[in-house]
């Protein structure tokens, strides 16, 4: 599995750092949440999921 995070939507909830912060990591400047690698190990998927269904602006897409 693979995910990113559209910038152009994301608004800064930071839904998807609390369902995930192995995979997702906000940034310092406007805390709005990145994905340092778009791969995700196995072991997080399911929370990468749940991250999707989260995401209140639909920001994040899995692949």
């Amino acid at each position: 599995m693979r995910v990113k995070i559209d910038p152009e939507v994301c608004q800064g909830h930071a839904m998807c750092f609390l369902a995930c912060p192995q995979v997702f990591e906000l940034s310092d400047e406007d805390g709005h949440a990145f994905v340092a690698d778009e791969n995700v190990p196995p072991e997080f998927e399911h929370a990468v999921e749940q991250a999707v269904r989260s995401c209140p602006e639909g920001a994040i897409t899995t692949f």
